[in-house]
């Protein structure tokens, strides 16, 4: 049901880039009055409710607790990468990711330290969205999801597979597993909190500013911080004048 959802949607999108497509549309956002639309609303639910929880979330709970859920999550994250890795025929990333979990799961309290790093064991962390452009499938249109964010066509349709690939989604227990999505995507977006401060300061167009960061951080994480000369780097705009340095994930 959930590969039906998403396939329909990409397929939505789609048709509606043969009628947004205007004389002044940026060719990677041809969706853009959709994505404008879907970006306000993001915007007022997370200024509504996801900021503030984020940021008590912050302010209540010491750094050592949030770097070790930060490290408990991404140790399950280095599992999809080891996957993702060997599908790209990267040996070296795959046994990488393959190592780090074994480690921290072991030796870090099932993640919750990052031992691996203290062994200079380097992090490759890939998902099904950069394996398919590894492969040379295309991103596609710039696409912004409710409450998820930025995106591309490309990851939108590999996002059923990252949901699988994600261990938390194998957790039985419904209430538990509900639990730790949300606990997730919170520490993540408390991570976000500054980011984001800076976003407002320096941005003209924050939506601008986002969509361009969110595809320039996708395009190197692609090619493993190394475009290809034609990959579309980011072009300063009088909307726009300060070039991406962070990614922006989700809300």
């Amino acid at each position: 049901m959930t590969r039906r959802l998403w396939a329909g949607l990409a397929l939505f999108v789609l048709m509606l880039s043969g009628c947004a497509t205007g004389p002044n549309a940026n060719p990677r956002d041809p969706l853009e009055p959709f994505n404008r639309g879907m970006y306000q609303f993001n915007d007022a639910v997370d200024r509504a409710v996801v900021k503030p929880v984020a940021t008590v979330y912050r302010d209540v709970l010491p750094s050592p607790v949030r770097t070790g859920v930060t490290n408990f999550f991404a140790n399950l994250q280095d599992v999809w990468s080891f996957v993702n890795n060997s599908l790209q025929l990267k040996g070296e990333a795959a046994g990488n990711s393959l190592v780090r979990f074994g480690v921290n799961t072991v030796f870090g309290l099932g993640g919750v330290l990052d031992i691996a790093s203290e062994m200079q064991i380097e992090r490759h962390t890939e998902d099904f969205g950069q394996t398919l452009g590894y492969w040379g499938v295309g991103a596609g249109p710039y696409l912004v999801l409710p409450l998820l964010g930025p995106s591309t066509v490309r990851d939108t349709a590999a996002l059923p597979l990252d949901v699988q690939g994600n261990l938390v989604s194998g957790v039985n227990d419904v209430p538990a597993r509900n639990s730790l999505t949300v606990l997730n995507l919170l520490n993540q977006r408390a991570r976000l909190l500054d980011a984001s401060k800076m976003l407002e300061q320096v941005a003209l167009d924050s939506y601008t500013f986002t969509r361009d960061a969110f595809l320039q951080s996708r395009l190197n994480a692609v090619y493993d911080g190394y475009p290809p000369d034609d990959g579309e780097p980011f072009e300063p705009t009088e909307e726009n004048p300060v070039e991406p340095t962070f990614e922006s994930n989700g809300l």
